[in-house]
């Protein structure tokens, strides 16, 4: 505290809260056998003053290490901001998974099937107990023509990507897409143009499984939708719409909508079938 030790050797121990705002440099030793927070608390042990820090992390080698490992490490040099504690979190949750939530396991098991999908069969067991009839899932196929991907350059590390996919395609409404991009432009900049088309197609995705249609499919110049038999969408409200629609809808039978879009540029032709969409689901 008084600068009359220049060097202090240490355990893990100091992670608990040590503050010594004139200590910079922290040199951890085998980085890769600690855990994620660990790492992440003793990397705070430093630069809490004006002086700039520094975290050295040694590994025996980036090849002879835990791919488990290689994860925390990678997660750790991107967490470098103010308020990454929750992200954090986020990250240790889907690399070493959140244990059985109905018993005494502080991790594993969910990574076995990935969190999302532990979550909808918890979210399922839990209806089965309550008596609900089970619903099976509508995963909709978007076939649009309408190009919509995470480019490499704007998240180079293919695991991150993933998880910005799994999260997208999980989201419940335009709420949980705002707090996707607002991370997305925190964590990597400006959203791009391809991202942005994902987004849009993602939420039109929602609509989908919402109305149970199981397909949306560019045929020429129309769009045609298929829809589910447990559709919640009535035959006579699909009839009324067509009706009223002055021959940009058509009902090829009971279960299937072409759509001729008046809008050429990808945004619009989205943007007419989510209207479409909320339209019927409003009916």
């Amino acid at each position: 505290m008084h600068g009359q030790t220049k060097v202090l050797v240490t355990s893990a121990i100091i992670e608990s809260g040590l503050d010594i705002p004139t200590a910079n440099p922290i040199i951890i030793n085998r980085a890769d056998t600690f855990g994620l927070a660990q790492l992440y608390q003793l990397r705070g042990r430093v630069g809490r003053s004006h002086q700039r820090a520094y975290a050295y992390l040694l590994i025996p080698g980036e090849h002879l290490i835990t791919p488990d490992a290689q994860k925390r490490l990678r997660v750790l040099q991107e967490l470098d901001d103010l308020g990454g504690g929750f992200r954090l979190a986020a990250h240790d949750l889907e690399i070493r998974g959140g244990g059985n939530l109905l018993g005494k396991q502080q991790s594993g098991h969910i990574t076995a099937v990935g969190l999302e999908l532990y979550t909808t069969m918890m979210e399922q067991a839990v209806r089965e107990l309550r008596g609900e009839p089970a619903e099976a899932e509508v995963e909709p196929e978007i076939q649009l023509g309408i190009p919509a991907f995470i480019p490499d350059r704007y998240i180079p590390d293919v695991s991150q990507r993933l998880v910005f996919y799994k999260r997208l395609a999980a989201i419940r409404g335009v709420p949980d897409l705002d707090e996707i991009t607002a991370e997305l432009v925190d964590r990597y900049g400006p959203v791009p143009p391809l991202v942005d088309t994902l987004m849009r197609l993602m939420e039109l995705r929602r609509w989908l499984k919402d109305l149970r249609i199981v397909a949306a499919r560019r045929r020429g110049e129309r769009i045609v939708l298929e829809f589910a038999a447990a559709t919640p969408v009535r035959t006579d409200t699909l009839l009324e719409t067509v009706r009223r629609s002055r021959g940009s809808l058509r009902l090829l039978d009971g279960s299937t909508l072409a759509i001729a879009p008046e809008a050429t540029d990808h945004d619009g032709t989205i943007a007419e079938v989510r209207a479409l969409l909320q339209r019927l689901s409003a009916a």
